[in-house]
């Protein structure tokens, strides 16, 4: 039985979006001799395209439209198109790192990603943390710690990647951005840009030149705005901490590919003792994860609801609102019942004295 628990779809989502972001970190190998700039700009083409065509299948075009004529101030434009260089920055460093011999570095950015997030859901929601929450957040903090005391600075790479999608989320999340909507907009006032670039750098003919790029451009695209969309529906449904902590998996991925694939050495990117912390943290994470989602399910089989629900069990809250609600709908029941009773009472008085 399928169910629709926002926890599990998101969890879900996190994870088929870092499996296919891990392919995707191949592609500036497999696309040369496009340079890594030239493939990131081809690839925001490419997400477009196919974001373009998905929306038009599904016809959600007017769920955009809707959207954006609720942005009603400045303010509110402001808040929705600061994030889009944000995203922009990433995609390039994504493409470009791996050929350019950051593939550690990015993949290091991505370690640290999930425990900023964590800290950031903390801080800035106030979300509570459980017990393994903050002994995996320490573990990843000593591993980290331990490589920033041994090797003294971290990659501009490295903070560019940790410290630049914190922001973009809490920017999407503060509007409540739909993810399609967002990733749609995020794209089409990048294309400009990325236009500009192929047609300076060549980036267009060398694409022509090899019959592989006929297959390999519109691959990417469709990987790429599939992982994006994943990634914003996780991030929609998932508390800041969980979605941090399920960012794990993206990284460990990346370093295995990095470590075989792209034959770097473990030391450009760390220390064994930091990557094997952060191993360990992940695991402890993934158990509370597993652990918090069997708690729910079984309240909500106390609370009588085992069949499957639109938009997942009911929170607490929400219960209890129902419970409001349904109180004061017997309430009101009750009230006209029994005006209806003195209504007939003094119809049938009426009708006595007429009768008379």
């Amino acid at each position: 039985m399928l169910t629709t628990n926002q926890t599990f779809q998101g969890t879900l989502a996190s994870i088929s979006s870092s499996f296919l972001f891990s392919l995707m970190f191949l592609f500036g190998l497999f696309m040369l001799p496009l340079s890594g700039t030239q493939v990131a700009s081809w690839r925001i083409l490419m997400m477009l395209l196919s974001l373009v065509i998905l929306v038009s299948f599904t016809k959600q075009w007017q769920h955009v439209f809707d959207y954006l004529k609720t942005l009603k101030s400045i303010k509110e434009w402001i808040i929705f198109i600061l994030p889009t260089p944000i995203l922009g920055g990433q995609i390039w460093l994504f493409m470009w790192g791996p050929v350019n011999g950051f593939g550690l570095d990015v993949t290091l950015g991505y370690f640290l990603l999930p425990l900023v997030m964590i800290i950031v859901g903390r801080f800035f929601y106030h979300e509570d943390m459980s017990t393994l929450q903050w002994l995996a957040a320490l573990c990843a903090a000593l591993g980290i710690g331990y490589d920033i005391f041994q090797y003294g600075s971290v990659s501009w790479v490295t903070l560019f990647v940790c410290l630049g999608y914190p922001p973009y989320y809490l920017l999407r999340r503060k509007l409540a951005v739909p993810p399609i909507t967002g990733l749609l907009s995020d794209l089409t006032l990048l294309t400009p840009v990325v236009l500009i670039m192929l047609y300076v750098s060549g980036g267009f003919s060398m694409a022509a030149q090899a019959s592989k790029f006929w297959y390999l451009l519109p691959l990417l695209g469709a990987f790429s705005a599939l992982a994006m969309s994943l990634t914003m529906i996780a991030s929609s449904k998932l508390p800041v901490s969980l979605f941090g902590a399920l960012s794990y998996v993206e990284p460990m991925l990346l370093f295995v590919l990095s470590i075989t694939i792209l034959n770097q050495s473990l030391d450009e990117g760390g220390s064994l003792f930091m990557y094997g912390m952060i191993t360990l943290a992940l695991c402890i994470m993934i158990i509370d994860s597993i652990k918090g989602y069997l708690i729910r399910r079984r309240d909500n089989h106390l609370h009588g609801y085992r069949e499957p629900q639109v938009g997942g069990f009911p929170p607490r809250r929400r219960l209890k609102n129902y419970r409001i609600e349904g109180v004061l709908k017997a309430r009101r029941f009750r009230k006209i019942r029994k005006y209806q009773q003195k209504i007939d009472k003094i119809t049938r008085k009426i009708e006595a004295l007429d009768s008379k």
